[in-house]
């Protein structure tokens, strides 16, 4: 606003004040002006509506919005640690060291306004920081998954043993990965892994890691197919999640792609009748995501292996030898008996280890491939080979001890867990529930287990936590599956549980469900044509909370 000249006024008049937010003003006269706190004379209140409100002479600090503090009041928010002063804490200037200045000047910053928003008393700042600090400098949680999906791909697929965490730690520094350090000189990259993969299948002459599963499909294509044909049924033209599939994948090698059969049958006929000077390879992939029922037909690989071209079979999950809980499911050792010259197959998901694609077949073909210009661009870091072969000569995965968890077990810990919540006040059934492989591996395998009833707002109170908690929603219901839960976690559960108990208690209630389609998608059930039912047991007087009841549907794993 411009400023209107005042009459008598002179730069070295000392009868005046410099002209601030609230406008000039003499000594011992009011302002009209109504800047933050307002004009005002020595001794007397200004009129001003600023953030500060209007202030005497002679008092200290400001007195909020539109508020006042007389002669001799300290404003709390005077006595708020400044940033350079917190960050002299000893404790907050670890953090410095562990996280970096950014992130702990983050959480500072968010504890001071906090603290100026009168949400804390100030000298409760530090404290606050310090418990908004973030437990790594990574913008990743770790999250407890109680979704019932053993591999979600949301969360990461397989989580990795504690063996195959402490190699991804030892390796982070400088390794030998490359190098012989007996003679000194360049050594193969990741030999150690590969030995202990090409020992876990014996039937394979040579072994190759790449960055994922795909991508070992990639390798294979552009190496053995390019400017080539690869002959694969319809039934097994997929898509592997996120919106790509597998035709695109393979077109985009240069590689030509031969379909034969139907959606729902191929016989041998229709490879052998395809197959000619242009075939690179016949492609046999599994159907990890889904499964074709009814009228259908397919070729085994001991048939196609007679048709005098490579047999490559993408067999997806990782599952490296047959597995009693898994019939159906193919694996590696199976199919190069059979006679496949190369099977690729994730790293992640039921072998149980780290995200990597690997390649095992024919000593020829491997070698071609490992020695392809396109290898060098997806090839697995040290970190991944680390963690590779502790997942291969370690002890059991966190994935092959929830395949194998006993539903009696699971049953146990859900009535412990659930009597211990029901003690604190918490609507918390225990239930009987089933959970699913997920990830791309045993489609329409349901494994049973047990899980955690809560009320539905539990669920929004649990991803949102301090130990963030995902489970999934069914019948109104948030349930907590124990089968994804390893039970070293099961205290962090509860916690979990009771710090979301407060913080449901806390919001206003609000009687109107959601829609279903905004329910997030991780959480949902499938969609039935019924509602599902829960059948409770008859009640005792030595358990009257935990009575575990049914609920038969089993958890769908779904992209975000």
């Amino acid at each position: 606003m411009e400023q209107r000249p005042v009459p008598g006024r002179t730069d070295e008049d000392p009868a005046w004040s410099e002209p601030g937010p609230g406008g000039p003003h003499r000594h011992g006269e009011a302002g009209t002006g109504g800047g933050s706190g307002g004009p005002h004379r020595h001794g007397e209140a200004g009129t001003g509506g600023g953030p500060d409100g209007p202030r005497r002479h002679g008092d200290t600090g400001a007195g909020g919005p539109g508020g006042r503090h007389r002669h001799g009041e300290t404003d709390p928010r005077r006595r708020i640690p400044r940033t350079d002063v917190l960050l002299r804490d000893p404790r907050l200037s670890a953090a410095v060291d562990r996280l970096g200045p950014a992130l702990v000047k983050a959480a500072v910053r968010q504890a001071q306004e906090r603290a100026r928003a009168g949400g804390i008393p100030p000298d409760q700042v530090p404290r606050t920081a310090l418990a908004l600090l973030p437990g790594t400098a990574s913008g990743l949680h770790p999250v407890i998954n109680a979704t019932g999906v053993l591999l979600h791909t949301n969360l990461g697929r397989a989580p990795l043993s504690t063996a195959a965490r402490q190699a991804v730690q030892e390796a982070a520094g400088p390794t030998d990965v490359e190098l012989d350090l007996t003679t000194g000189v360049r050594a193969r990259r990741g030999r150690s892994a590969l030995a202990a993969l090409h020992e876990r299948v014996p039937a394979a002459g040579a072994a190759h890691v790449v960055n994922n599963g795909a991508a070992a499909l990639v390798l294979a294509a552009t190496a053995l197919a390019a400017g080539k044909e690869i002959v694969v049924s319809r039934g097994e033209m997929v898509e592997i999640g996120d919106g790509f599939r597998l035709p695109d994948l393979l077109v985009s090698t240069g590689a030509r792609l031969r379909e034969v059969g139907t959606t729902n049958r191929t016989a041998p006929d229709d490879y052998a009748d395809a197959i000619g000077p242009d075939t690179g390879f016949v492609l046999k992939v599994h159907p990890s995501n889904f499964r074709i029922t009814g009228f259908t037909r397919s070729v085994e690989v001991a048939d196609l292996a007679g048709l005098g071209v490579p047999v490559v079979v993408d067999i997806g999950s990782g599952l490296l030898a047959p597995h009693p809980d898994l019939p159906d499911e193919p694996d590696a050792q199976t199919s190069l008996r059979a006679g496949a010259a190369l099977v690729t197959a994730s790293g992640d998901k039921l072998l149980g280890g780290p995200q990597c694609g690997l390649l095992l077949g024919r000593e020829d073909l491997v070698r071609a491939l490992a020695r392809h210009p396109l290898a060098r661009a997806l090839r697995v870091d040290k970190l991944t080979l680390a963690a590779l072969e502790a997942t291969l000569t370690g002890p059991p995965t966190p994935t092959q001890l929830a395949l194998t968890a006993d539903p009696a077990r699971l049953g146990a810990r859900a009535d412990r867990l659930a009597a211990q919540l029901a003690a604190d006040g918490i609507d918390v059934r225990a239930v009987e529930s089933t959970a699913t492989v997920g990830g791309g591996g045993a489609p329409g395998v349901t494994l049973p287990s047990a899980a955690l009833s809560l009320p539905e707002p539990y669920a929004a109170a649990l991803r949102t936590g301090r130990v963030p908690v995902v489970g999934r929603l069914e019948a109104g219901r948030c349930l907590l599956d124990l089968r994804s839960v390893p039970e070293i976690d099961d205290d962090r559960l509860a916690e979990a549980v009771r710090s979301a108990a407060r913080t449901t208690a806390a919001r206003p209630v609000n009687t109107a469900r959601p829609a279903p389609e905004a329910l997030p998608a991780m959480e949902a059930g499938p969609a039935t044509e019924a509602p599902p039912t829960t059948q409770a047991r008859p009640a005792t007087a030595a358990r009257p909370t935990t009575e575990r009841g049914r609920a038969p549907r089993a958890p769908v794993e779904r992209r975000l």
